[in-house]
């Protein structure tokens, strides 16, 4: 049986390297690191709940630090999915980000390393003590979700998105529900035989009109650009990238957040972006 071979390894085989996902000069451009955690005692309850609020301290904090974008989030226990329902434990949304659609994983402990496809295809589909994916079903006790599996890139609306790599379009949907990804875009790409994928939530719905599933996009093309609050899920603009590698049938859609209890599996289905991305080190 194939092994997954580590996404560090096989990143290191594409020689030509990615185009950068967001326009940066990594020799002019600042970035603010962003905290987002419960460490963070400036976000409260008022800000969250209230989107533009939120934009509000999104906006003055990047003014403040003099920088173009903000930036972080990948493996990153956040306090602030308080703010919508579709994180649960009261779950409302049969969509997106961190929604009922969730596949659920058995609490096992896995890395990158000496992994079959189907050990993760099957940790990934597999309930753990019933089918928790329709959101009727999960009960006061249910865990909600907080493990953040992307990178969020925070700026302007209208930001231009690029493609990082050659690759075919996988799909794309617009994802509503409140705190969810709105507009999204989800690539298929592959290097020496590995396929996986890239997902770009938070657009605008120019990103998604005239998209066709199969078409091909070249290294550096636009594909997308951030999106409006009432176009991307009701957020601050930002772009959410993840890298996804096994899909498991979805389509439009991944988990951008995951249970505590599930971080590993699916953090060994969604490695670091910024493997790709090259922004945060």
């Amino acid at each position: 049986m194939r092994k997954l071979q580590p996404f560090t390894e096989v990143v290191k085989t594409y020689i030509s390297g990615f185009n950068p996902v967001v326009p940066f000069n990594n020799k002019m451009d600042k970035l603010l690191l962003m905290d987002f955690t419960e460490r963070n005692t400036e976000l409260k309850e008022e800000i969250l709940k209230n989107t533009e609020l939120f934009s509000e301290y999104i906006n003055f904090k990047l003014e403040k630090a003099n920088a173009k974008y903000g930036i972080g989030g990948y493996n990153e226990h956040r306090s602030i999915y308080s703010r919508s329902e579709i994180f649960g434990p009261h779950l409302a949304s049969p969509h997106g980000r961190g929604t009922a659609a969730q596949p659920s994983l058995k609490q096992n402990t896995v890395t990158n390393k000496n992994i079959s496809i189907s050990e993760v295809s099957d940790w990934l589909s597999s309930p753990v003590g019933g089918d928790d994916r329709s959101g009727a079903k999960l009960g006061m006790g249910a865990e909600p979700r907080n493990i953040h599996l992307g990178i969020d890139i925070w700026g302007e609306a209208d930001t231009p998105v690029y493609a990082p790599m050659q690759g075919i379009v996988h799909s794309f949907n617009f994802n509503n529900a409140f705190g969810d990804y709105g507009a999204t875009i989800i690539l298929q790409h592959a290097i020496e035989g590995f396929y996986f994928h890239t997902l770009y939530g938070h657009l605008s719905l120019k990103s998604i009109q005239n998209l066709k599933q199969g078409e091909t996009v070249e290294k550096g093309q636009w594909i997308a650009s951030l999106g409006e609050a009432e176009e991307n899920g009701h957020w601050p603009p930002h772009l959410h990238f993840q890298i996804v590698i096994d899909m498991q049938g979805m389509k439009g859609d991944y988990p951008g957040v995951c249970k505590y209890s599930e971080r590993e599996a699916y953090l060994a289905n969604c490695p670091d972006p910024d493997l790709i991305l090259g922004m945060m080190g």
